[in-house]
Parts: structure tokens; sequence; C-alpha cells
């Protein structure tokens, strides 16, 4: 026989619904017969007593809301059909200690993390809040059936968060691919950009490099002109000195004549 996993949701002791694959209706109710119950030779108990109508009436009512809240386990072994209800026992202040002692426990076995999302702590506190909902509901059953509903109302808000937050990263992702082909795109325009820089850089330097040699061509040649220029001015300046020396030279000639 498979066992059981281990919950916190106490659960009944396995019970053997068919002997063949064939699972019967489930309007019918089948006989919860343990499989741990052995035929024992001795005497035959006396019958129980009989039950007031409306307690087992209400027992009944408390069973069903129960398989309804929290359905049965049940799997298939050996062509055997083996299902496991929750129990319907009620629970007393020492049963709910102990359910404050196994979750704490299990806490620390499992590693759950105290803060931020963890799905372990999350299966534990839901394991744990079920039971409290089945323990609730066997005392009653008007308030095991709020405590669904505000169970169900937690369960839809968390799955409308993990929604969002899905769509959430899937968005960040986008943007991200999107910056990151915009990037791309960025880092061949400066590519470019760079490319063309230098070019007009080269350019510049030509132009500056043709600047100087024009400069220095110039530069010289005027050198050149006004020396040139000063020769001259001093070879008349000599012919000018001669011809008036001359000059004098004849007119003092004539005077003494």
């Amino acid at each position: 026989m498979i066992p059981s996993s281990d919950s916190l949701l106490r659960y009944e002791s396995p019970v053997l619904v068919s002997k063949n694959t064939e699972r019967k209706s489930p309007r019918s109710r089948p006989l919860k017969v343990s499989s741990q119950q052995m035929v024992e030779s001795g005497p035959v108990p006396p019958p129980p007593k009989p039950k007031s109508p409306s307690a087992e009436a209400n027992r009944q009512q408390t069973e069903e809301i129960l398989n309804a809240i929290l359905p049965p386990k049940e799997w298939m072994e050996d062509n055997q059909l083996w299902v496991q209800p929750v129990s319907s026992v009620p629970c007393t202040r020492v049963d709910v200690i102990h359910l404050q002692e196994q979750l704490d426990k299990k806490l620390q076995e499992r590693q759950a993390r105290e803060t931020g999302i963890c799905p372990v702590r999350r299966e534990l506190y839901n394991q744990c809040f079920d039971e409290l909902i089945r323990q609730v509901t066997i005392n009653c059953a008007e308030r095991g059936l709020l405590l669904l509903q505000v169970r169900d109302e937690i369960r839809m808000t968390i799955a409308a968060y993990q929604t969002l937050y899905e769509s959430s990263v899937a968005f960040g992702m986008r943007k991200a691919l999107q910056g990151e082909q915009g990037k791309s795109d960025f880092e061949n325009k400066i590519s470019e950009l760079e490319s063309e820089k230098r070019d007009l850089e080269r350019l510049v330097n030509e132009q500056k490099a043709k600047c100087d040699a024009i400069e220095r061509r110039e530069a010289e040649r005027r050198d050149i002109e006004e020396k040139k220029h000063a020769e001259e001015v001093q070879f008349l300046k000599r012919t000018n000195q001669q011809l008036k020396a001359q000059l004098e030279s004849i007119i003092t000639l004539k005077n003494k004549s």
C-alpha cells in the first residue's frame, strides 16, 4: 500500500474501495473498512448503542462537507482503489498545540526561509490552514465554509499577484531585449561617428600641414623679396651718392674755372 504523504492535514486510515480498475459512482458511499483490520477469534462484541437520527445526520453532513472542502486522496495499487479521506475526529486544545509544534518543526526541517518568497513555507502554511479549516468545520460547518471562502480568496489573490509578477518579468525581459538591441544600434552609430571623426581629424591635419607649408613658402618668399628690396635700396643709395659726388666735383671745377 502506498503510504500517505507527510502532511499537516490529518487524514484517516486508507480504505479499500474497489478490487478492480472500475471505480464506483461518486454518489455511492464506500464501506469504510481499514486495511489494518483483521478478523479476530473470540466472542462477538455487543452491538453499539444506536445513535440519535439527528446526531447521525449531522455527522454525515459534516463528513460530506469535509469531503467537499478537502477532497480525499485516491490512488491505484495492484488494480485496487484506495481512498484516504480527511479525519472527522474533533480536535482539542492539545491538538492545536501539537499542530503549532509540527509546523515549526517542518519549517526548520525543510529549511524554509523566514522572509521573502518561499514555496516551502507557503506549502506548509497552506497545509496548516487546511487543518484549521478541518478542525473548525467539525465544530461549526458554517464557520468552516466561511474559512474556505477566505482560503480561496487568498489563493486567488496570490495567483493574481503571481500572474502580475510573471507578466512584469516578461515585460522587463522585452524591455531589456529592446534596450540591448537599441544599445547595439547606438554602439554601431557611435563607431560610425568615431570613424567619421577620425577621417575629419585626418583631413584637418592634412589641411593644417598644407597651410603650414604655404605659410613657410610665403615667409621664405617674403624674406627673399625683402632682402632683394634691401639690396636694390642699397644699390640706389650708392648710385645716388656717386652721382652726387660727381655732380659736386663738376660744380667745383666750374667754379674754379
